[in-house]
């Protein structure tokens, strides 16, 4: 049985929080709730007692586990011999930071305390980087400074080309720029914690070289990787353009004089690289804090945060709304999809979050910037469809009371596509900003006394002890399907073998 007695919020505020938890038996068959009680998460952080109490009914053994910051350790359970079980991580704190504060109640993002709303408005990519690594907004001389740094580290080593040349014509950019970060890690061995030992990055100097480098070059070696796809030698960095304008330029010039991004684009893209620059512990963000935590190059974690951020449920998310919309065809077959939609016989993209239960703060300011490169750009035809579908999505009490909103994802991609990029640029477009968080969350683990090697127990459901058969006297195994399929390369070949070309 457990009872709460009292909870402590991350962040003393009005929003709601639900006690009692239900009971549990000792045999984990949970009884049927009894009705939840909203309070206040301000009035359970003034609560006098800070603690929970839980009881095995299995064996009557009782124990008092101090409430901090609205958690218990999972370690408290260990004088129950119990351990937690959250495979993906729906109710488990990792770590406790400083950097991203998320309200999915409210809707609520914020970078060290700033509103992303006042962010994305007033100020750039790059200075909006800085407070997420360092804590605070610069001022103008440690701005210049930090601008200067970040573009004086946008040159790639010759080899680091060539190997981005040896790709395949059509490789995606995504995982060319996997590969290409994590070839970085091999042209500095003063950063790297295998060769100079584990304390290497003890030294300040140590970690802003590696944050400059890789904020710096992540864009080239973006541009590279989209020049590759469409067939067009490298441009080399031009550093008398600004962080965004050399980005798009290092992706456009041909061979004109003195280009210039259009400034309304340079704006829209410095927007949306604001956005994505962190986002609490998402699962690339977690997978970047899980490689560190051995020790590892920030080089190699970025890169393993890259491949997480490849995956279609993550960077890739707004090309499935595309796909989506493009499906749905026009605005008159709207109804009909949604009640498929309400059927499960289609999925809605770009609704919903695991974290907001509210509208994403994110999708309101995207949505504004679409327009903004619709003027220059000429406006995306399935903005129809996307404008109408929110609209009536939004009126229907179906969506609403699952809280299904509009999330970064659902006008993102349409930006993307307005402005000229292919659907697999997406998820570059989204780690180059995505970085800054990372190396982020990098710097808050080195720095951090609670930090160790991450390493999760499992469950263990497997067979029990079993005395090894000898090869001839064992039956057929039951085993999972272990067919493959054969390329079209294998046809002939396989035929004259004698084997089954199909």
């Amino acid at each position: 049985r457990m009872s709460q007695k009292n909870e402590t919020p991350a962040q003393a505020n009005t929003t709601t929080a639900e006690q009692p938890t239900s009971t549990v038996s000792g045999n984990a068959t949970p009884e049927t709730p009894k009705k939840k009680k909203k309070v206040s998460k301000k009035v359970l952080a003034e609560a006098p007692n800070q603690t929970l109490t839980i009881i095995d009914n299995r064996t009557g053994g009782k124990i008092e586990v101090p409430i901090k910051n609205g958690t218990i350790q999972a370690t408290a359970l260990k004088p129950l011999s119990l351990r937690s079980y959250d495979p993906a991580y729906l109710n488990t704190a990792l770590a406790s930071s400083k950097i991203t504060y998320i309200s999915g109640s409210q809707g609520i993002l914020r970078y060290r305390g700033y509103p992303i709303e006042q962010l994305a408005e007033k100020s750039t990519f790059l200075e909006v980087a800085y407070l997420l690594l360092f804590g605070s907004l610069p001022n103008t001389s440690q701005l210049q400074t930090w601008s200067s740094r970040i573009m004086s580290h946008t040159y790639l080593h010759e080899n680091l080309l060539t190997l981005l040349k040896t790709f395949r014509y059509d490789a995606h950019p995504m995982g060319m720029v996997v590969s290409s970060v994590a070839a970085m890690s091999t042209f500095y061995p003063e950063s790297n914690p295998a060769l100079a030992g584990q304390t290497v990055f003890n030294d300040p100097k140590l970690r802003n070289k590696a944050i400059y480098r890789i904020i710096g070059k992540l864009p080239t070696i973006a541009a590279c990787s989209y020049r590759h796809r469409i067939g067009r030698p490298y441009n080399q960095p031009v550093n008398n353009l600004n962080y965004i304008e050399n980005f798009i330029y290092m992706l456009d010039h041909l061979q004109e004089k003195n280009y210039v991004p259009h400034p309304k684009l340079t704006k829209a893209l410095d927007v949306l690289f604001i956005l994505h620059a962190d986002h609490e512990l998402n699962c690339s963000t977690a997978a970047m804090r899980h490689i560190v935590s051995s020790g590892t190059d920030p080089y190699t974690g970025v890169a393993a945060a890259s491949a997480a951020l490849y995956g279609p449920l993550h960077g890739g998310a707004n090309e499935a709304v595309l796909r989506m919309l493009e499906s749905i065809g026009s605005v008159e077959n709207i109804p009909k999809f949604l009640e498929d939609v309400k059927n499960k016989k289609k999925k809605l993209m770009g609704f919903g979050h695991r974290v907001y239960k509210n509208y994403d703060p994110r999708a309101k300011i995207i949505k504004k910037t679409a327009y903004d490169v619709f003027e220059v750009c000429g406006q995306e035809p399935l903005i129809k469809i996307a404008t109408e579908l929110e609209r009536i999505a939004l009126t229907d009490d179906y969506f609403i009371s699952r809280k299904l909103y509009p999330n970064v994802d659902f006008y993102s991609g349409l930006i993307y596509k307005a402005m000229g990029f292919p659907t697999d640029m997406f998820p570059v477009l989204f780690c180059i900003p995505r970085a800054v968080g990372w190396l982020a969350h990098w710097i808050e683990l080195l720095d951090d006394p609670e930090n160790k090697i991450v390493r999760p127990r499992q469950v263990y459901l497997g067979e029990d002890k079993r005395d090894y058969v000898p090869l001839d006297e064992r039956p057929k195994a039951k085993v999972s399907n272990q067919e493959v399929y054969w390329s079209d390369f294998s046809r002939r070949r396989n035929v004259s073998l004698g084997k089954s070309a199909l």
